[in-house]
């Protein structure tokens, strides 16, 4: 089915409308713990908070540790997003972000992105592809290599003869967009603890008392899980299985450079941004080698490389890969190498909702976090203090079939 432009617009006005009923709730009183300090706990944090709640976040190792640090963090709403409810969802994601950059100085850069594939075949798929996208209310369009050479000096796009251009998407640094969210949440009371592990939690006639952590017990009426990947936290503490298959990713960040590309490049085998700051991101597309010695060493999911060296080869490798197409590239120096894990449920959409086992559980995990943030942080906000259920998000909840998968 098609749907118009004046349909696109009127389901965006109902998520927007859903986000905002039950802004002049009073929570004051209501003590809400959450675990996952990342940018999604935060955004959850910092919507609770200016409601009025009393809110706490809490976190292993500290603010964007894990997966938030370990992304590419590219805010968008691409043909990807399927089907059409979630892209509507992103979309309007994607217009909070810039409500959140203007209220709280965030810095997001808004260039759009460039995508192109090696494949005729699925080039072509690609042009379909955005095709939907521009039904679905996106300014999408496909570029000719002129416009793309003038768009992009610097970028050498090979062989490709055009390219799908996303006018809408942007890119940030995660770790500091995380703490801007977090330092606004502490500003309307949060309070902010790390290192501090989620154990268990005390409940009496199955309603939430306390949350037990290696900092000792907190006093809750709520408690929500943004623990990215970690899943044996959701099996202990709301009592179901959240399926996933999070996949590792290695993002590597450079020191700061002069200007040398503008929009994200999605190009094949790796993703290129470079942020406010100068610095230029690298994301691998297909994620590490495939071998017993790679596989073993990800067991236990380390953030980190056992070496320096091992760590600095797999940045080379994936330069090697950028260099193809940003050959300026080879003058960089390397400032980090992370390991990230997608927390990515095993339908590739977001759970949210709360544990039909611990009704005072809330979990919020999803792929995608750095472009849900806003949207999830309202929207949860509105289910937690209300305990009444958004309609948006009625295709995400934890009690929905796993054993069916549609993997989009």
């Amino acid at each position: 089915m098609t749907i118009d432009r004046r349909q696109t617009l009127k389901l965006l006005s109902a998520f927007a409308v859903a986000g905002c009923q039950s802004t002049n709730t009073d929570a004051r009183g209501l003590r809400i713990v959450v675990a996952g300090a990342g940018i999604v706990g935060a955004s959850i944090a910092y919507h609770l908070a200016q409601r009025g709640a009393s809110v706490c976040v809490i976190d292993a190792a500290g603010p964007a540790t894990r997966a938030s640090r370990g992304t590419f963090a590219w805010i968008n709403a691409t043909w990807a997003k399927q089907p059409r409810d979630y892209h509507a969802l992103n979309q309007a994601s994607v217009e909070n972000w810039k409500t959140l950059q203007a209220s709280l100085d965030i810095p997001i850069r808004w260039t759009g992105s460039l995508e192109w594939f090696a494949n005729k075949e699925r080039q072509d798929r690609l042009a379909t592809q955005i095709a939907e996208q521009v039904d679905w209310g996106e300014p999408a369009r496909m570029v000719g290599r002129q416009e793309l050479q003038t768009m992009e000096r610097n970028v050498d796009f090979g062989s490709a003869t055009r390219a799908a251009y996303s006018p809408n998407d942007g890119a940030l640094d995660p770790v500091l967009a995380t703490n801007v969210l977090l330092d606004a949440a502490k500003a309307h009371g949060a309070e902010v603890r790390y290192p501090c592990q989620l154990n268990d939690i005390n409940t009496a006639n199955r309603r939430l008392q306390e949350v037990v952590t290696t900092q000792g017990t907190i006093p809750a009426d709520k408690l929500v899980l943004a623990t990215g990947a970690a899943t044996d936290v959701i099996q202990l503490v709301a009592g179901i299985d959240v399926p996933q298959r999070s996949t590792p990713g290695v993002i590597v960040i450079t020191q700061p450079m002069p200007l040398l590309i503008n929009a994200i490049i999605v190009a094949p085998g790796i993703h290129v941004h470079q942020r406010l700051d100068g610095r230029v991101v690298l994301g691998e597309q297909d994620g590490p080698p495939n071998t017993d010695q790679h596989v073993a060493r990800l067991q236990g999911r380390p953030n980190a490389f056992p070496t320096r060296d091992l760590a600095l080869a797999h940045a080379q490798r994936m330069l090697a890969v950028a260099q193809r197409f940003v050959p300026a590239l080879n003058a960089v120096i390397v400032e980090d190498v992370f390991i990230g894990w997608r927390p990515l449920p095993i339908d590739g959409h977001p759970v949210l909702g709360f544990s039909p086992k611990q009704r005072d559980t809330y979990i919020a995990v999803m792929h995608s976090g750095v472009t849900l943030a806003p949207i999830v942080g309202r929207f949860a906000a509105d289910e937690l203090l209300t305990d009444t259920s958004v309609d948006a998000l009625s295709g995400y909840r934890p009690t929905r079939d796993f054993s069916t998968v549609r993997r989009y």
